[in-house]
């Protein structure tokens, strides 16, 4: 029967000192990974522990089974690579990812299908624009985010040409620059949104083009597991890196 026990706890029923439970726990090796080489659809994304820590992870949401976690301190290219050059090491054939839509990260899976999360997409231009904005394109916007769901790549493309053509002003709107005296957008987060929006369009709907392959349209497959990951870590406060790395690695079964 499991349950939870402190080192003093543990101590007292086998009659050990604390610093000997803590170097038996320190030694205690994690059942190595056995893994099965398929093509898989993975999810990848990453949470954070604090500001400068953070674990990686690639999940195969169709068998619920995660398949690699590393380290972090920052997202970059470097670190989905690493991931990309593991697993494929390993024998798995990847045929599609989703991504939360992160600048320049689906350059590193050029040649596999991508999708990219439709709720991380519609985060990215709520927090732009706010949940109740004031000025009308600004609301016009945050309405097309609303359907991005329920719509397809072609209607979304429609609906965006069709704002463009209507706040085409607004998006290009310019004023002089109270610090620097120079000609500044007006609209800078409306154009963001947009923008990003417009970017990840071709990636927003990967899903409908290759039903066969069941690519889920979030990473809620993953977004599921952090808050219970950091509630079972957060009973181990003040954990050395290298041991709060191997309650995660157990955790997650790897």
């Amino acid at each position: 029967m499991r349950e939870k026990r402190t080192k003093d706890q543990l101590g007292d029923d086998e009659h050990r000192s604390y610093p000997t439970i803590t170097k038996l726990l320190d030694a205690a090796e994690l059942p190595e990974k056995i893994h099965r080489p398929r093509p898989v659809v993975l999810v990848v994304d990453a949470t954070y522990f604090g500001r400068e820590y953070g674990v990686l992870v690639a999940r195969d949401p169709n068998a619920h089974e995660n398949l690699y976690v590393a380290e972090l301190r920052h997202e970059t290219k470097l670190e989905y690579l690493l991931l990309r050059k593991a697993l494929e090491k390993l024998g798995y054939v990847i045929e599609a990812v989703v991504l939360d839509g992160r600048r320049g990260i689906p350059r590193v899976f050029e040649g596999i299908p991508i999708q990219i999360c439709q709720y991380h997409q519609w985060s990215i231009v709520r927090r732009a624009l706010t949940t109740r904005p004031k000025l009308d394109a600004h609301k016009a916007l945050l309405a097309i985010a609303r359907l991005i769901a329920k719509s397809t790549a072609i209607g979304m493309r429609t609906t965006l040409a069709a704002f463009e053509e209507t706040f085409r002003a607004d998006l290009n709107e310019k004023h002089l620059c109270s610090h620097c005296g120079k000609p500044v957008y007006t609209h800078r987060k409306l154009r963001s949104a947009y923008r990003s929006l417009s970017t990840n369009l071709p990636f927003l709907y990967t899903y409908q083009k290759h039903p066969d392959l069941h690519i889920p349209n979030t990473t809620n497959s993953l977004d599921g597991t952090w808050n219970a990951l950091k509630s079972h870590v957060n009973v181990h406060r003040g954990l050395r890196l290298d041991r709060r790395f191997k309650v995660i690695r157990a955790y997650l079964g790897l």
